[in-house]
């Protein structure tokens, strides 16, 4: 089985966010993507099969599959729009989120993401403690996102993990105004089993339409400030989010699947 591993939010490797793509003729045993994705140790693997005209795709982090991922399908779609299908220009996915699409402009993909819808909670002491510094708001949807005024308090954060775990949501975004880009963000999903996420696109659908209120306008450019760092170009229409960003194909590989009877 084929398997292409892609640095997604990025125009070189070893930047970005990695992630491994394989397109199958038909799934495989869940338990046994499961074990191809720790076996990887990337934070996501993408599983892909065509039916019709769209791919149903899933996403699974070491920790277990979940709900939406943005890099994963960014770099699905480079493998398809770039490797297997070079004459198409977009790609849809029904997905536990639901049908996106993704389409290619240049060097570009853009992704049609839906936006969270988000809550404000109160700033407490288990944030504080937990990510070293103290927010000045709080919100959560299925990520809790924690808002700060400097720039560099989010590039130099050094989270206690297991506190963070213990945190409200699945993953955990550090976000504040940016200084060369519209925001700053970086996310910790220790509940996933990845200390760091490098590029978080599920992510920028909690920050885009913060970002966007407060700043009054829809398109943003978003920079993750992670060591690994990456840009996305985003837009907020409505309930959804557009999440644009660039790709490169790091390697492909020839996976050894055991004997499946």
């Amino acid at each position: 089985m084929k398997q292409y591993i892609v640095d997604a939010f990025t125009d070189q490797v070893f930047a970005g966010n990695p992630a491994a793509i394989c397109v199958l003729d038909r799934w495989l045993p869940e338990d046994l993507m499961q074990k191809i994705t720790r076996e990887n140790n990337l934070s996501e693997t993408a599983f892909a099969v065509k039916t019709g005209e769209t791919y149903h795709l899933r996403w699974f982090t070491p920790g277990g599959e979940i709900d939406l991922c943005g890099h994963a399908t960014l770099a699905c779609a480079f493998v398809i729009l770039t490797q297997l299908e070079p004459n198409g220009d977009r790609v849809s996915f029904d997905t536990l989120s639901g049908r996106l699409t993704v389409q290619r402009k240049g060097d570009l993909f853009e992704m049609d993401f839906p936006a969270y819808e988000l809550t404000k909670v109160p700033v407490t002491p288990a944030m504080t403690e937990a990510l070293g510094a103290q927010p000045s708001a709080a919100y959560l949807a299925r990520d809790l996102l924690c808002v700060f005024e400097d720039e560099a308090t989010v590039r130099t954060m050094t989270p206690d993990l297991d506190k963070v775990k213990a945190l409200d949501g699945l993953l955990h975004h550090v976000t504040a105004p940016g200084r060369e880009s519209d925001c700053v963000s970086r996310s910790f999903c220790p509940k996933c089993g990845i200390p760091e996420d490098p590029v978080c696109g599920s992510g920028h659908c909690h920050i885009v339409p913060y970002w966007a209120r407060v700043l009054g306008r829809e398109e943003l450019v978003a920079w993750q400030a992670s060591p690994r760092g990456g840009t996305l170009y985003c837009k907020l229409e409505g309930n959804r989010v557009k999440l644009a960003g660039k790709a490169a194909l790091f390697s492909q590989a020839e996976i050894f699947l055991p004997n499946q009877g």
